[in-house]
């Protein structure tokens, strides 16, 4: 076997940037709501075209199944660890687009309770949110205001708007006032913020389980090697092994992926 993973040196370098490649490389920039949010790039079929460069690579060199076997765990680790990193960014930015709805619904209410007009109240609201210049712009041009709203409010987080676009075209409709509507809006998003954040804190402590018992056999095989046993060649140099270490892998990657869906149902 370390003949063949010597041979397959370059190779396996080769495979291993191509995957990072595939995985860490922003392909386009997103735009509209979504860069004024700042959500994580949607992923790309391009980003393909490097992995499937890196595994022709891999598989044309011949490795034994050892090491094909390892190749292919390092490359689900790393899909895994991306996919905990892109779902911790969209929690951030659901997060940071729930707050922002907040403020915009309590802003305008106030603006227009005051007596502002609801195209300068947009646009201040804007100048805080850029998210809403389509919106304050299509009230400045006398275009569709709720069909501009309902297009911010499909980013994550700003799901709210929804209910303003509703309400915006409710009064133009009837002349009923906007301002009452916005305010409960907000008190009712402030309200369901709150709680969300009592859920999340309730799950907190099964979280940071979940990840001390993903962490846990990598302090236990640490303990087999310091007693003079040898894990680590079990687990990377045969094929029972690497089987038992993808299973572990597998398990562990769903446990902590299961505390985070029940955290967002």
């Amino acid at each position: 076997m370390n003949g063949a993973v010597a041979m397959a040196g370059p190779a396996v370098v080769a495979g291993v940037l191509a995957l990072g490649a595939a995985l860490l490389v922003p392909v386009g920039a997103p735009g509209g709501a979504a860069r004024a949010l700042r959500l994580p790039v949607t992923t790309h079929p391009r980003r393909l075209v490097p992995f499937a460069a890196g595994a022709v690579a891999l598989v044309t060199v011949g490795l034994d199944l050892s090491t094909a076997l390892l190749v292919l765990i390092g490359a689900g680790v790393l899909l895994g660890v991306r996919h905990l990193v892109r779902q911790a960014g969209r929690r951030r930015a659901a997060e940071e687009g729930r707050i922002r709805v907040i403020e915009a619904c309590t802003a305008i209410a106030g603006d227009l309770a005051a007596g502002r007009p609801a195209r300068a109240a947009l646009r201040q609201a804007a100048d805080e949110w850029p998210a809403l210049a389509p919106v304050a712009t299509a009230e400045e041009l006398g275009a569709d205001v709720p069909r501009a709203l309902r297009a911010v409010a499909a980013a994550p987080g700003a799901e709210g708007l929804r209910v303003v676009a509703a309400a915006w075209e409710v009064s133009a409709r009837s002349g009923a006032g906007l301002a009452e509507t916005l305010h409960e809006l907000a008190d009712t998003l402030r309200g369901d913020r709150a709680t969300a954040l009592v859920i999340a804190s309730e799950l907190s402590s099964a979280r940071a389980t979940a990840r001390m018992m993903a962490v846990l056999p990598v302090l236990t095989l640490g303990l087999g090697a310091g007693i003079g046993g040898d894990p680590w060649g079990f687990l990377l140099q045969t094929v029972p092994g690497l089987v038992c270490l993808a299973l572990g892998l597998g398990l562990a990657f769903l446990g902590v992926a299961w505390i985070d869906r029940l955290a967002v149902a």
